[in-house]
């Protein structure tokens, strides 16, 4: 299968330049592996803003329950700079056709979360709150429809390939949605028919009954709201429950023609999935590899067999569970 390149906005300290505070830029394996496979587009924040580096640490306070960003040790407050830069960013990135955004883990300007909050600048204590970045949080806030993760997040197995599915299927539909074709909108929609029923079967419905358009308005409006119901078909990641569902639906296609040892073979599988054991990867296989024996052309055009490139699937985990 070929797949159209998402577009990704990446923290620029992140593979891509030496502008953390301390001169230093991270390394990330994710980041390098995926790098073939999308579009990266990229900045930092603090030195957009026109900030050195290396440079004084910034962090965030609580001033009158106010937040605001500022230099670690001198006190100086960026909080203006830092807003007005990411508000018009955002605007910006608006024209991009971005299908999701990496960003820099726990930082004051990119995190999403968990970023610390501290009573003031200089020697003092944090408070019991996390908040997000400054730039992290208008991201998150304009960009709500698309996958915001950190590089570290990324690292957890089931959190990548819920970021990857979520990128891949944005970039295929954004190209169906260039030729605003009813044709190809039905045929994206029924290629994806299981995929998105693991993810949320009654928002499938919601689909189908745009897709099918009885009510005959302008392609523009049926593809404005497919989109819509589909991003938010795809924030919440599929139970094990629901893709074993799925997977019992498109057994249910051969297991007349399978032998008992097979049927077997591939429930064992499916309970070893259900306990955490093996990821889906592997009961996609044998799923789509019957699909090819017995010539079923509708489950061999199934983006749940290939919702992104099976090079990116790495069976490394940051501890948290396959």
């Amino acid at each position: 299968m070929e797949f159209k390149k998402p577009n990704i906005f990446i923290s620029k300290c992140i593979e891509h330049g030496h502008c953390r505070y301390d001169g230093s830029m991270i390394t990330s394996q994710f980041v390098k592996t995926l790098e073939p496979y999308v579009n990266y587009l990229y900045s930092c924040p603090e030195m957009e803003i026109g900030l050195p580096s290396p440079r004084e640490a910034l962090r965030i306070i609580l001033v009158d329950k106010e937040e605001k960003i500022v230099f670690s040790k001198s006190g100086k407050d960026v909080t203006k700079d830092m807003v007005s830069y990411a508000e018009n960013k955002a605007d910006e990135l608006k024209d991009k056709n971005l299908d999701g955004f990496i960003l820099k883990g726990r930082s004051p300007s990119c995190g999403v979360k968990d970023v610390k909050m501290y009573k003031s600048h200089g020697k003092a204590p944090t408070i019991p709150k996390k908040t997000s970045g400054v730039f992290g949080g208008i991201i998150d806030d304009k960009f709500s429809m698309l996958p915001i993760e950190d590089e570290g997040r990324l690292m957890n197995f089931n959190i990548r390939e819920h970021f990857y599915t979520r990128i891949f299927t944005s970039s295929r539909f954004r190209a169906i949605k260039e030729t605003l074709k009813m044709g190809e909108l039905v045929k994206f929609h029924s290629d994806s028919k299981y995929l998105f029923m693991a993810y949320n079967q009654s928002r499938l419905k919601n689909l189908g009954k745009i897709v099918a358009n009885h009510e005959k308005k302008k392609a523009e409006v049926v593809y404005k709201e497919y989109e819509s119901e589909l991003y938010e078909l795809l924030k919440t990641p599929p139970s094990n429950k629901r893709i074993m569902n799925v997977a019992l639906h498109i057994l249910g296609y051969f297991s007349d023609d399978l032998s008992s040892k097979e049927k077997a073979y591939f429930l064992d599988l499916l309970q070893q999935y259900m306990d955490s054991q093996i990821p889906f990867s592997n009961l996609s296989s044998v799923l789509e590899m019957w699909a090819i024996r017995f010539e079923i052309d509708y489950l061999n055009k199934q983006s749940i067999f290939n919702p992104f490139p099976k090079d990116l699937i790495k069976v490394r985990d940051s501890g948290k569970g396959v």
